[in-house]
């Protein structure tokens, strides 16, 4: 598989940076620092990763959806 390049979206007034990991799986840095691991739950759903098991954070998060949904743009996901 063709590992993509880092690449940023824009979210109000806020620039994430995005990297893409394994599939599907995605680091956001935020402010020049680490923020979040999101991963594509389902065609709308995104998923925050836990920072210490890597597990998926089941639960809304609105900004995540966000995220995923700005993804999808991009990558054709």
């Amino acid at each position: 598989m063709h590992q993509q390049e880092p690449f940023d979206i824009e979210i109000g007034n806020m620039v994430y940076s995005v990297f893409p990991e394994e599939k599907d799986t995605y680091t956001i840095f935020k402010d020049g620092q680490e923020y979040i691991q999101i991963v594509k739950d389902t065609e709308t759903s995104w998923l925050k990763l836990n920072p210490e098991t890597g597990l998926p954070m089941f639960g809304m998060d609105e900004e995540v959806n966000l995220l995923g949904a700005e993804i999808q743009k991009i990558v054709g996901i």
